[in-house]
């Protein structure tokens, strides 16, 4: 039964873990890699493209609930509910029997579409809910997605001798657990609300004239060219990590180390740690701004792109201890970026600025993860330093935002 009067502090905490468990979704396939692609014969062209499927539907969910305005016509809790029951559905489905590839791709894509009512629209209840101060609860919110992205790494690690569909269904049990606390918790009481809580976005509207107004404003040509930069390596890097811990694995159990962790352990701890980076960087942003805590972690992350692959292989736990300082690094700009781009974006373009930045950000990820799955099995880990590019324009990119701290 719905608790529309739910303690802000209680409903802030139901929302961003059902964030979580929904968002189990996004990277499914990758929790298990290694037997899909077996029991598939999938090449690593082929896996990218079942990711690349996942981001591409997440691009057009955003620009269809955009430019619709379906986001703000309906109540953000229903269209949550409703996306991550339909997103479960579709990644279960592929174990009912699917054995065409561009059935699964679709369904991967329909998965990508319902995400788009997941994240944006965590964002909006949780805005709803914390009213005027959001920062430091977005900052747990993207920790979260974090978390829920490298949960399907956390199932397999759970469940070493279980077979690829289970742990896909696993996934779609841990959305619609997410659909469910998010029902429970209802719509947010009448009398809490505030003209803060209830503004909506300005209407989206993509024309030439948006386009040239947004780009025109410096500061958010920054953070927006900052933010291109961080996706380049962002996603990429999450959708490697079973191919870098591999060979971390293999030396472990070859030192004869008495427990060495489970490559799908080593996948969840590295994505996973990132929780605490998107945390910590939102106290941190308090103090020092969004902009310094976004270019350390884009200048941290850009010297282990370079770094990483000079580490020989005979140092399996250096190796493990680089990843798990990239894991934080990599993502702590995130809803910092998000924080600088609204606040440079023209007040009248705000909803066109932010579906122009994601859009072209998530397409950014479909190139990278596309790039670097083929690179890694040709050249292994030097095929990192094709994610350098993405730091260092962030980095360049900031200077003007770092220039008015």
């Amino acid at each position: 039964m719905p608790s529309a009067g739910c303690k802000p502090s209680l409903a802030v905490a139901a929302i961003v873990l059902a964030q979580c468990l929904s968002t189990s979704l996004w990277f499914s396939p990758s929790g298990v890699a290694d037997s899909l692609m077996q029991a598939w014969q999938l090449s690593a062209t082929s896996f990218g493209w079942l990711l690349a499927a996942t981001q591409l539907g997440f691009i057009a969910g955003t620009m269809v609930f955009a430019l619709s305005g379906a986001a703000d016509r309906f109540q953000p809790t229903r269209i949550f509910v409703v996306c991550s029951a339909i997103g479960a559905l579709a990644n279960a489905a592929v174990t009912w029997g699917v054995t065409d590839y561009g059935v699964f791709w679709s369904l991967r894509f329909v998965v990508g579409m319902c995400l788009a009512g997941i994240y944006p629209l965590g964002m909006k209840m949780l805005v709803q809910r914390v009213g005027s101060q959001p920062a430091a609860a977005l900052g747990w919110l993207v920790g979260m997605l974090t978390l829920g992205t490298a949960m399907p790494h956390g199932l397999r690690a759970l469940g070493q001798s279980w077979p690829w569909p289970e742990v896909l269904l696993g996934s779609s049990a841990l959305a619609l657990v997410g659909a469910a606390l998010v029902a429970w918790m209802g719509q947010p009481p009448k009398q809490a609300a505030s003209p803060a809580t209830t503004t909506t976005l300005p209407p989206v509207r993509l024309n030439t004239q948006a386009l040239r107004e947004v780009m025109a404003v410096r500061g958010f040509r920054a953070s927006a060219l900052g933010y291109f930069g961080h996706m380049w390596e962002l996603y990429a890097f999450w959708s490697v990590l079973p191919w870098l811990s591999l060979p971390i694995h293999r030396a472990l159990v070859t030192a004869g180390y008495g427990w060495a962790p489970s490559v799908a352990l080593i996948s969840f701890a590295a994505i996973g740690i990132g929780f605490l980076g998107c945390v910590l960087g939102g106290i941190w942003s308090r103090r020092v701004g969004s902009a310094r805590v976004a270019a350390t972690a884009l200048a941290a992350s850009g010297l282990m792109c370079l770094g990483y692959p000079l580490i020989p292989n005979a140092w399996p736990l250096v190796q493990l201890g680089a990843l798990l300082f990239w894991g934080i690094c990599v993502v702590a700009d995130s809803p910092q970026f998000s924080a600088m781009s609204s606040q440079h974006a023209p007040p009248q373009w705000l909803g066109s600025a932010l579906v122009l930045q994601n859009g072209v950000g998530f397409f950014i990820t479909v190139l990278s993860i596309l790039l670097l799955g083929w690179a890694v099995q040709q050249w292994g880990s030097m095929a990192l330093w094709l994610l350098a590019p993405g730091p260092l324009l962030g980095l360049w990119a900031l200077r003007p935002l770092l220039k008015e701290v």
